[in-house]
């Protein structure tokens, strides 16, 4: 059988004409489509562009982006009519943004030069950049660049959460409003990576969480206050939402517990008395009720109030009557906790009188991410304690694969201490400068050491708040030089005959350490110690057997520290995947060799010849 071409369609009798086709179905055809289809469909003829309408537009906008910069109010706009919203103009921003992202992520990995910048310019794009940024990260195991490409963009990504992070507690530092969920979630955001669990994944999750609720209780509106505030407690214990269960007890300070993301994901939705107060005060504020977390020293309770005019028990009262409000507990028990056990935990901890009703009400935003902040220098603090017990590769391997990941938990609190630790009105702008400084020395090292991407971050946040302070002149001149080197090619270290009879090693190369057994992979060489002479006397680098006129080699860590290690210590080794370093090594390289069982160098700007 003959098949038609479609410019005899026309001609043969008893056949249907794409013309012939009702608008309707043309336009459930279309929706299969892709965009640059539609785009040539439209101009074939005025009823063909005509059948092409915002619908068309916006089921691209649905289907082909998930996630949108908050200045593109999608959730609103999608609740409009079609043709209430130019969807085509969205889609072809959406499509330039994408475009410019992948752009300048090739610009990134081909050379080591105004890498700062570039970074800059796809945080600029806004959360329209993170689609981009997964379909990078997902690339395939084949590509020529699969670990720089994959590298770059999780770098990337992250920033761009921490940038979304830090402006919700910087509106928390100026007294503006910012919801309990977002303010927490905020923490979520700076070891989020690829994982859902974002701002609005982690709304949609408590929006689920109350529809689900209001399904078994459907005569929750005709409740008073005490029932409603007992009735959100036992389903939230009933379905283990809130609290610590079983095995988990033994695990209280285990960092995931501080995380309301990840609780709210996770099967057994383990949470610390702070978090399983916050889940429960997010679905009450959906469900009309007024409750607040209630921090006492060592738990969070939360205190429900009734509606004006009205006690918890739905009864009138005068307009100048303040009535006692409920006191519940999510973490240890679905009962009501009466105000006397608060009382008597207050007493235990030495609280004088006169201080105990302050405890008793609402704790504010701020004070409760600071504390998180805390909880959370505790758990990594307890976990760099386990770690120092362990023995062995294998478990250094968990510590650097974990999630949430502890450089992450541990930069996301000090900029919550740093932000949000003093109250902008305390004692002046002077003392809380002075006060911060406390947490200036690690919070500069981690973002030089894990964080250099975040230049921009720490200019338009970290250095304004530092400026009647000493450290002002050292934090901007730092920045400057950082934004220097980076804008200036790297010097070029080639290979002559007699610096690779001096430097017997390769970038790229995998070595175990002699001494301390690390594996780490060489990613760079000096052919003698280029050390200042501190630093030689404090490594000893004199009472090696070659001293320091051997050549010596930087090196990335499977703890992902960097070391500088001399040629007689390294003992090359050729593993069939080092699964420790793939995460790390796309900094330097573009993927594993399985012939040489060696690394790909993507620093031949700096190294050509290796």
């Amino acid at each position: 059988m003959r098949v038609l071409q479609y410019h005899e369609l026309d001609t043969q009798p008893n056949r249907i004409s794409i013309q012939d086709l009702p608008n309707e179905i043309l336009q459930n055809i279309i929706l299969f489509a892709p965009a640059f289809s539609i785009a040539s469909f439209q101009q074939v003829c005025r009823r063909f562009s005509s059948i092409v309408d915002a619908f068309n537009w916006r089921h691209l906008c649905q289907t082909e982006f998930r996630y949108w910069d908050p200045s593109h109010d999608f959730r609103s706009k999608n609740g409009l009519a079609a043709r209430e919203v130019d969807w085509k103009k969205i889609y072809i921003q959406r499509h330039h943004s994408h475009r410019e992202t992948t752009r300048l992520l090739d610009s990134i990995l081909s050379a080591q030069v105004d890498r700062i910048d570039k970074f800059q310019r796809i945080i600029a794009i806004g959360y329209d950049a993170k689609d981009c940024l997964l379909q990078h990260l997902e690339v395939d195991d084949s590509a020529e660049d699969v670990l720089a490409r994959r590298y770059y963009s999780d770098a990337i990504l992250g920033c761009l959460h921490r940038a979304m992070a830090i402006k919700e507690w910087s509106k928390l530092q100026n007294r503006e409003n910012v919801s309990l969920e977002q303010a927490l979630a905020a923490f979520d955001m700076f070891v989020l990576h690829e994982r859902p669990g974002d701002f609005d994944e982690t709304s949609g999750k408590l929006d689920q969480i109350t529809a689900r609720f209001l399904e078994e209780t459907p005569d929750f509106w005709e409740w008073t206050t005490r029932q409603k505030a007992n009735s959100i407690a036992a389903y939230a214990f009933r379905t283990n939402l809130t609290g610590l269960r079983g095995e988990d007890v033994h695990q209280y300070h285990d960092l995931q517990n501080n995380f309301i993301g990840f609780a709210l994901r996770d099967e057994d939705h383990a949470s610390l008395p702070l978090v399983s107060a916050a889940i429960y005060c997010c679905v009450a504020k959906r469900l009309q009720v007024d409750a607040s977390p209630c921090a006492l020293p060592f738990h969070v309770f939360v205190v429900v109030k009734p509606p004006q005019g009205l006690d918890v028990d739905g009864n009138p009262v005068p307009a100048d009557h303040i009535p006692d409000p409920v006191f519940m507990d999510p973490f240890e028990t679905d009962q009501e906790v009466p105000v006397s056990n608060l009382v008597s935990r207050l007493r235990l901890v030495g609280t004088v009188q006169s201080q105990q009703s302050a405890y008793l009400e609402p704790t504010s935003i701020s004070d409760l991410v600071v504390r998180t902040g805390w909880n959370i220098l505790t758990s990594v603090q307890e976990s760099h304690r386990q770690a120092a017990v362990r023995q062995g590769s294998r478990d250094r391997l968990l510590l650097v694969s974990s999630f949430p990941d502890l450089e992450g938990a541990f930069y996301g609190a000090l900029w919550a201490s740093l932000l949000l630790g003093i109250p902008a009105n305390g004692d002046g702008p002077i003392f809380a400068t002075l006060e911060r400084r406390n947490y200036l020395p690690p919070f500069v090292e981690h973002f030089e050491a894990h964080f250099p991407i975040d230049v921009g971050l720490i200019e338009d946040y970290i250095v304004p708040m530092f400026q009647h302070s000493p450290e002002f002149a050292q934090l901007r001149d730092s920045v400057r030089v950082m934004r220097s080197v980076d804008s200036m090619p790297k010097q070029v270290k080639r290979r002559s005959k007699e610096t690779s009879e001096r430097v017997r090693y390769r970038v790229g190369q995998v070595f175990q350490h002699r001494r301390y057994s690390y594996l780490a992979v060489i990613t760079g060489w000096d052919t003698e110690c280029g050390a200042n002479e501190h630093w030689m006397a404090q490594m000893r680098v004199h009472e090696l057997s070659r001293g320091p006129g051997q050549s010596f080699y930087h090196a990335l860590v499977e703890d992902k520290s960097v070391r500088y290690v001399a040629e007689e210590n390294i003992n090359i080794v050729k593993p069939d995947m080092p699964y420790g370093l793939m995460g790390l090594a796309g900094k330097h390289f573009k993927r594993w060799d399985k012939m040489s069982r060696s690394f790909i160098s993507n620093i031949r700007d700096e190294y050509p010849d290796d």
